[in-house]
């Protein structure tokens, strides 16, 4: 009789904690914050959830993925955040500069991966992007600002004056424009800071450069990427070339870039996580990563529309071009 009461006994604490873990599945809880919706951060959200699955971790099998996507609203990104936190993720991915901050003035105990960050460590979310000692690492997409800068100068080798258009309340976009200034005046060349606020801004501001600048150069910005069909369709009609900060800046009519790829960077990221979730591994000491391969991509289309001809060489070493 003792040995069945305490089989039953046992048997009843099994069936108590299989209860408890039907309830959240006993799945590790990933939270996502995304600050809008564009190719550049849709492909780091696509390469993260397609790279755990590939690893074996999938939403709703042995993983729970929270999404949230913020729709440009720092609002939003507060009450993501506070979300997030709260739900008491295992791990907290945050897609985008503003995302990252956001999230991590909420927490310093819960793990965050950043994504599509330029300068985690000038965005302070970080203390050095070489060792973090915080609880925030993940993936930089910091361009290859020189090499595009190049990729201008030889394709507009009469440049004398040149635009670089982003918002001024975006961190990641006051450092490239830094970046690309200082490029810039070593080359003899004088930049015409065309800053904006809003997405309402932009036609006004890329309009009153007609006349004024023999080039646009427009950097990883979430605004003006929302926006760059609008950014193309002024500068193409005024003639003015536009070297972009990524390659779905191209497709949208931006002449040419040297840019990273999202999707390889997201799953960087899910390698990350994996290491963090499953390896015990701490943010604090895991380095920021870069993006090992750039490519090369030109709008054949819009060169013609602007009359600009592309080198031969350019042309010939590009992974893809738009006609």
């Amino acid at each position: 009789m003792k040995k069945i009461l305490s089989f039953i006994s046992v048997l009843l604490m099994v069936t108590m904690v299989s209860g408890c873990n039907n309830i959240d599945n006993g799945m590790i809880k990933i939270g996502i914050t995304q600050l809008t919706s564009h190719d550049a951060l849709d492909k780091s959200y696509n390469g993260f959830i397609d790279r755990l699955a590939e690893l074996g971790y999938k939403d709703g099998v042995n993983i729970k993925i929270d999404y949230h996507n913020a729709q440009g609203d720092m609002s939003n990104c507060v009450t993501i955040a506070d979300k997030l936190v709260n739900d008491k993720n295992d791990l907290i991915l945050a897609i985008a500069t503003p995302a990252a901050m956001t999230v991590a003035t909420k927490t310093k105990e819960i793990p965050i991966l950043c994504t599509s960050v330029t300068d985690p460590a000038a965005s302070k979310l970080v203390k050095d992007n070489n060792k973090p000692m915080t609880n925030v690492t993940g993936t930089s997409d910091l361009n290859p600002i020189e090499k595009q800068i190049d990729l201008l100068t030889q394709i507009v080798p009469q440049a004398k004056n040149v635009a670089v258009l982003y918002c001024s309340s975006e961190p990641n976009s006051e450092i490239q424009a830094k970046q690309v200034e200082e490029i810039l005046k070593s080359k003899g060349i004088k930049t015409i800071h065309a800053t904006v606020v809003t997405s309402n801004d932009i036609k006004q501001v890329v309009e009153s450069l007609n006349g004024k600048v023999d080039a646009l150069y427009a950097p990883t910005d979430n605004v003006i990427s929302d926006a760059m069909v609008t950014v193309s369709d002024i500068c193409n009609t005024l003639k003015i070339p536009t070297i972009v900060g990524e390659p779905a800046l191209v497709d949208k009519g931006g002449l040419a870039t040297y840019g990273v790829d999202y999707y390889k960077l997201g799953r960087d990221t899910a390698d990350m996580a994996v290491e963090i979730l499953f390896k015990r591994k701490k943010p604090q000491d895991m380095p920021i990563q870069y993006s090992k391969d750039v490519s090369l991509v030109i709008n054949e289309k819009t060169a013609k529309t602007i009359n600009v001809n592309i080198p031969k060489e350019l042309l010939e070493s590009a992974e893809r071009t738009v006609k």
